[in-house]
Protein backbone atom coordinates (compact mmCIF):
# COMPACT_ATOMS: atom_id res chain seq x y z
CA UNK A 1 0.00 0.00 0.00
CA UNK A 2 1.20 3.54 -0.21
CA UNK A 3 0.18 5.40 3.34
CA UNK A 4 0.39 8.95 3.58
CA UNK A 5 0.95 10.12 7.27
CA UNK A 6 0.49 14.02 8.11
CA UNK A 7 2.29 15.19 11.06
CA UNK A 8 3.98 11.51 10.96
CA UNK A 9 7.09 12.43 13.18
CA UNK A 10 5.83 11.90 16.92
CA UNK A 11 6.51 9.55 18.60
CA UNK A 12 2.90 7.60 16.98
CA UNK A 13 4.30 8.66 13.48
CA UNK A 14 7.09 6.55 13.71
CA UNK A 15 5.77 3.47 15.25
CA UNK A 16 3.23 3.68 12.31
CA UNK A 17 6.24 4.52 9.89
CA UNK A 18 7.67 1.39 11.15
CA UNK A 19 5.35 -1.22 11.73
CA UNK A 20 3.50 -0.76 7.88
CA UNK A 21 7.10 -0.25 6.43
CA UNK A 22 8.13 -4.08 7.76
CA UNK A 23 5.07 -5.31 6.44
CA UNK A 24 6.38 -4.32 2.98
CA UNK A 25 4.23 -0.77 2.37
CA UNK A 26 5.50 2.30 1.43
CA UNK A 27 5.09 5.35 3.92
CA UNK A 28 5.53 9.59 3.15
CA UNK A 29 5.45 11.90 6.12
CA UNK A 30 4.31 15.01 5.39
CA UNK A 31 6.19 17.22 7.78
CA UNK A 32 7.52 21.03 8.76
CA UNK A 33 11.21 19.64 9.22
CA UNK A 34 11.86 16.90 5.80
CA UNK A 35 15.39 15.39 6.76
CA UNK A 36 14.82 11.73 4.90
CA UNK A 37 13.74 10.69 1.53
CA UNK A 38 10.21 9.58 2.12
CA UNK A 39 9.26 12.89 3.96
CA UNK A 40 7.72 16.20 2.64
CA UNK A 41 7.15 19.72 3.35
CA UNK A 42 4.04 20.65 4.35
CA UNK A 43 2.90 23.72 6.94
CA UNK A 44 -0.48 22.11 7.78
CA UNK A 45 -2.25 24.85 6.65
CA UNK A 46 -1.41 25.83 2.58
CA UNK A 47 -2.15 23.37 -0.52
CA UNK A 48 2.06 22.75 -1.74
CA UNK A 49 3.70 19.94 -4.05
CA UNK A 50 3.23 17.79 -0.59
CA UNK A 51 -0.83 16.97 -1.98
CA UNK A 52 0.47 15.42 -5.19
CA UNK A 53 1.54 12.57 -2.86
CA UNK A 54 -2.03 11.64 -2.02
CA UNK A 55 -2.87 11.05 -6.24
CA UNK A 56 -3.30 6.93 -5.85
CA UNK A 57 -2.45 6.74 -2.12
CA UNK A 58 -4.08 4.00 -0.44
CA UNK A 59 -4.13 5.51 3.28
CA UNK A 60 -3.74 8.95 4.45
CA UNK A 61 -3.84 9.29 8.76
CA UNK A 62 -3.47 12.41 9.37
CA UNK A 63 -2.04 12.73 13.06
CA UNK A 64 -1.27 16.78 12.91
CA UNK A 65 -1.61 18.72 16.04
CA UNK A 66 -0.02 20.86 18.67
CA UNK A 67 0.27 18.78 21.67
CA UNK A 68 -2.05 19.23 24.67
CA UNK A 69 0.82 18.84 27.08
CA UNK A 70 1.14 22.78 27.54
CA UNK A 71 -0.95 25.45 29.80
CA UNK A 72 -4.22 25.88 28.39
CA UNK A 73 -3.59 30.24 28.27
CA UNK A 74 -4.99 32.00 24.88
CA UNK A 75 -2.16 31.57 22.75
CA UNK A 76 -2.21 27.70 23.71
CA UNK A 77 -5.71 26.92 23.29
CA UNK A 78 -6.03 29.04 19.80
CA UNK A 79 -2.63 27.14 18.45
CA UNK A 80 -4.25 23.73 19.63
CA UNK A 81 -7.54 24.53 17.97
CA UNK A 82 -5.98 25.70 14.72
CA UNK A 83 -3.46 22.97 14.42
CA UNK A 84 -6.38 20.74 14.39
CA UNK A 85 -8.73 22.19 12.12
CA UNK A 86 -6.27 23.76 9.54
CA UNK A 87 -4.43 20.81 8.60
CA UNK A 88 -7.73 18.97 8.65
CA UNK A 89 -9.22 21.35 6.40
CA UNK A 90 -6.36 21.59 4.14
CA UNK A 91 -6.36 17.47 3.61
CA UNK A 92 -10.09 17.85 2.34
CA UNK A 93 -9.10 20.37 0.16
CA UNK A 94 -6.48 18.37 -1.00
CA UNK A 95 -8.56 15.44 -1.09
CA UNK A 96 -11.09 17.21 -3.40
CA UNK A 97 -8.66 18.01 -6.13
CA UNK A 98 -7.13 14.03 -6.18
CA UNK A 99 -8.52 12.50 -9.64
CA UNK A 100 -7.41 9.11 -7.81
CA UNK A 101 -8.58 9.92 -4.23
CA UNK A 102 -7.01 7.94 -1.05
CA UNK A 103 -9.43 5.21 -0.38
CA UNK A 104 -9.25 5.29 3.13
CA UNK A 105 -8.39 8.46 5.90
CA UNK A 106 -7.93 8.65 9.19
CA UNK A 107 -7.87 11.56 11.54
CA UNK A 108 -6.67 11.63 14.54
CA UNK A 109 -9.18 12.62 17.73
CA UNK A 110 -9.12 12.04 21.32
CA UNK A 111 -10.51 9.94 24.09
CA UNK A 112 -11.02 12.83 26.13
CA UNK A 113 -13.93 13.83 24.03
CA UNK A 114 -15.96 12.18 26.59
CA UNK A 115 -16.56 13.30 30.36
CA UNK A 116 -14.62 12.91 33.29
CA UNK A 117 -16.50 9.76 34.11
CA UNK A 118 -15.36 7.15 37.20
CA UNK A 119 -18.29 4.80 37.17
CA UNK A 120 -20.00 5.16 33.17
CA UNK A 121 -17.90 2.76 30.51
CA UNK A 122 -18.01 5.67 27.49
CA UNK A 123 -18.37 2.72 24.19
CA UNK A 124 -18.76 5.21 20.90
CA UNK A 125 -22.58 4.21 21.13
CA UNK A 126 -23.38 5.27 24.71
CA UNK A 127 -20.08 7.67 25.50
CA UNK A 128 -21.39 10.86 26.88
CA UNK A 129 -20.04 14.02 25.49
CA UNK A 130 -19.32 16.80 27.32
CA UNK A 131 -18.70 20.60 27.56
CA UNK A 132 -15.13 21.77 28.07
CA UNK A 133 -11.74 23.19 26.83
CA UNK A 134 -10.75 19.79 25.55
CA UNK A 135 -13.88 17.98 24.80
CA UNK A 136 -14.96 21.16 22.33
CA UNK A 137 -11.41 20.54 20.12
CA UNK A 138 -12.79 17.23 19.57
CA UNK A 139 -16.12 17.75 19.00
CA UNK A 140 -14.82 20.20 16.45
CA UNK A 141 -12.52 18.24 14.98
CA UNK A 142 -14.36 15.67 14.56
CA UNK A 143 -17.11 18.02 13.01
CA UNK A 144 -14.60 19.73 10.35
CA UNK A 145 -13.40 16.25 9.42
CA UNK A 146 -16.48 14.50 8.97
CA UNK A 147 -18.12 17.86 7.62
CA UNK A 148 -17.16 16.52 3.76
CA UNK A 149 -19.26 12.96 2.94
CA UNK A 150 -17.39 11.42 -0.08
CA UNK A 151 -18.05 8.27 -1.44
CA UNK A 152 -15.29 7.54 -2.39
CA UNK A 153 -13.42 7.47 0.52
CA UNK A 154 -13.83 5.91 3.95
CA UNK A 155 -13.42 7.85 7.05
CA UNK A 156 -12.75 6.99 10.47
CA UNK A 157 -12.02 9.29 13.50
CA UNK A 158 -9.77 7.59 15.94
CA UNK A 159 -10.58 8.54 19.78
CA UNK A 160 -7.07 7.17 20.94
CA UNK A 161 -6.80 7.28 25.04
CA UNK A 162 -2.96 7.43 26.28
CA UNK A 163 -0.69 5.26 24.33
CA UNK A 164 2.66 3.11 25.98
CA UNK A 165 5.55 2.71 24.39
CA UNK A 166 9.41 3.15 25.04
CA UNK A 167 9.88 5.85 22.81
CA UNK A 168 7.95 8.64 23.31
CA UNK A 169 4.76 9.35 25.20
CA UNK A 170 3.91 9.40 28.96
CA UNK A 171 5.22 6.00 29.71
CA UNK A 172 9.25 6.75 29.88
CA UNK A 173 7.68 9.52 32.39
CA UNK A 174 5.35 7.76 34.72
CA UNK A 175 8.86 5.10 34.81
CA UNK A 176 10.96 8.20 35.80
CA UNK A 177 8.37 9.79 38.41
CA UNK A 178 8.15 5.82 39.95
CA UNK A 179 11.85 5.41 40.18
CA UNK A 180 12.35 8.64 41.99
CA UNK A 181 10.02 7.40 44.36
CA UNK A 182 6.71 9.97 43.38
CA UNK A 183 4.98 6.99 42.01
CA UNK A 184 1.84 7.09 44.59
CA UNK A 185 -1.55 8.03 43.23
CA UNK A 186 -2.51 11.08 41.83
CA UNK A 187 -5.03 13.39 43.55
CA UNK A 188 -7.33 11.14 44.31
CA UNK A 189 -6.45 8.01 42.47
CA UNK A 190 -9.52 7.02 41.49
CA UNK A 191 -9.95 8.73 38.51
CA UNK A 192 -9.83 5.33 35.94
CA UNK A 193 -7.00 5.74 32.68
CA UNK A 194 -7.46 4.78 29.10
CA UNK A 195 -4.38 3.09 27.58
CA UNK A 196 -3.25 1.01 25.07
CA UNK A 197 0.14 -0.23 24.03
CA UNK A 198 1.88 1.08 21.02
CA UNK A 199 1.91 -2.01 19.22
CA UNK A 200 -2.07 -2.91 19.89
CA UNK A 201 -2.08 1.13 18.57
CA UNK A 202 -0.29 -0.01 15.37
CA UNK A 203 -2.65 -3.35 14.83
CA UNK A 204 -6.03 -1.45 15.28
CA UNK A 205 -4.55 0.84 12.67
CA UNK A 206 -4.07 -1.98 9.83
CA UNK A 207 -7.16 -3.35 11.38
CA UNK A 208 -9.41 -0.97 10.31
CA UNK A 209 -7.49 0.28 7.04
CA UNK A 210 -8.50 -3.91 6.26
CA UNK A 211 -12.13 -3.93 7.05
CA UNK A 212 -13.66 -1.97 5.06
CA UNK A 213 -16.84 -1.62 6.91
CA UNK A 214 -15.23 0.27 9.35
CA UNK A 215 -16.11 3.95 9.37
CA UNK A 216 -16.73 6.87 11.75
CA UNK A 217 -16.03 7.68 15.11
CA UNK A 218 -13.52 4.51 16.80
CA UNK A 219 -12.20 4.15 20.54
CA UNK A 220 -8.74 2.98 19.91
CA UNK A 221 -7.88 1.96 23.83
CA UNK A 222 -7.93 -1.16 25.71
CA UNK A 223 -10.89 -3.18 27.10
CA UNK A 224 -9.62 -2.89 30.51
CA UNK A 225 -9.35 1.18 32.45
CA UNK A 226 -8.09 0.98 35.20
CA UNK A 227 -7.77 3.60 38.45
CA UNK A 228 -4.77 5.68 38.65
CA UNK A 229 -4.57 4.57 42.16
CA UNK A 230 -4.56 0.36 40.58
CA UNK A 231 -1.92 1.83 37.56
CA UNK A 232 0.24 3.52 40.31
CA UNK A 233 0.11 0.34 42.44
CA UNK A 234 1.62 -1.96 39.33
CA UNK A 235 4.03 0.56 38.27
CA UNK A 236 5.50 -0.05 41.43
CA UNK A 237 5.36 -3.45 41.68
CA UNK A 238 6.87 -4.31 38.11
CA UNK A 239 9.78 -1.70 38.90
CA UNK A 240 10.30 -3.08 42.39
CA UNK A 241 10.40 0.15 43.82
CA UNK A 242 8.61 -0.25 47.73
CA UNK A 243 6.70 3.27 47.97
CA UNK A 244 5.56 5.85 46.02
CA UNK A 245 4.86 9.39 47.55
CA UNK A 246 1.20 10.86 46.50
CA UNK A 247 0.51 13.60 45.23
CA UNK A 248 -2.41 15.81 46.48
CA UNK A 249 -4.13 18.14 43.93
CA UNK A 250 -2.66 21.34 45.17
CA UNK A 251 0.85 19.60 44.39
CA UNK A 252 0.21 19.24 41.25
CA UNK A 253 -1.32 22.29 40.51
CA UNK A 254 1.66 23.76 41.40
CA UNK A 255 3.95 21.35 39.58
CA UNK A 256 2.15 22.06 37.37
CA UNK A 257 3.03 25.22 36.75
CA UNK A 258 6.44 24.40 36.79
CA UNK A 259 6.07 21.78 34.23
CA UNK A 260 3.96 24.08 31.71
CA UNK A 261 1.42 21.69 31.92
CA UNK A 262 -2.10 21.23 33.17
CA UNK A 263 -3.32 18.97 36.19
CA UNK A 264 -6.25 17.66 33.53
CA UNK A 265 -3.82 15.46 31.76
CA UNK A 266 -3.31 13.25 34.95
CA UNK A 267 -6.98 14.01 36.80
CA UNK A 268 -9.69 13.49 34.25
CA UNK A 269 -11.00 10.23 34.54
CA UNK A 270 -10.97 8.34 31.11
CA UNK A 271 -13.84 5.46 30.95
CA UNK A 272 -13.21 4.79 27.99
CA UNK A 273 -14.28 1.04 26.12
CA UNK A 274 -13.38 -0.02 22.33
CA UNK A 275 -16.98 -1.32 21.77
CA UNK A 276 -16.34 -1.22 18.02
CA UNK A 277 -12.85 -3.18 17.52
CA UNK A 278 -13.87 -6.25 19.69
CA UNK A 279 -17.20 -6.37 18.22
CA UNK A 280 -15.37 -6.04 14.46
CA UNK A 281 -13.45 -8.93 15.57
CA UNK A 282 -10.08 -7.49 16.73
CA UNK A 283 -8.32 -9.48 19.31
CA UNK A 284 -5.14 -7.46 21.52
CA UNK A 285 -2.03 -8.41 21.57
CA UNK A 286 -1.53 -6.94 25.83
CA UNK A 287 -5.74 -6.28 26.77
CA UNK A 288 -4.18 -6.60 30.49
CA UNK A 289 -1.98 -3.45 31.70
CA UNK A 290 0.34 -5.94 33.56
CA UNK A 291 1.24 -7.63 30.49
CA UNK A 292 1.38 -4.59 29.24
CA UNK A 293 4.06 -3.29 30.69
CA UNK A 294 5.95 -6.13 31.80
CA UNK A 295 6.00 -6.57 28.05
CA UNK A 296 7.61 -2.87 27.81
CA UNK A 297 9.97 -3.03 30.64
CA UNK A 298 11.37 -6.29 28.58
CA UNK A 299 11.76 -4.94 25.56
Amino acid sequence: MKIIIAGGTGFLGENLEKYFTEKGNQVYILTRNPQRKNEMYWDAQTLGEWKNSLEKADVLINLTGKSVDCRYHDKNKQEIYFSRINSTKILQEAVDQCSEKPKIWLNASSATIYVHSEQHLNTEENGIIGDDFSMNICKSWEKEFFAVKDEEIRKVALRTSIVLGNNGGAFPKLKMVTKLGLGGKQGRGNQMVSWIHIDDFCKAVNWIIQHKNISGAINITAPAPLSNDNMMKKLRKELKVPFGLNAPVWQLEIASLFLKTETELLLKSRNVYPERLIKSGFEFSFPGFDEAILNLLES
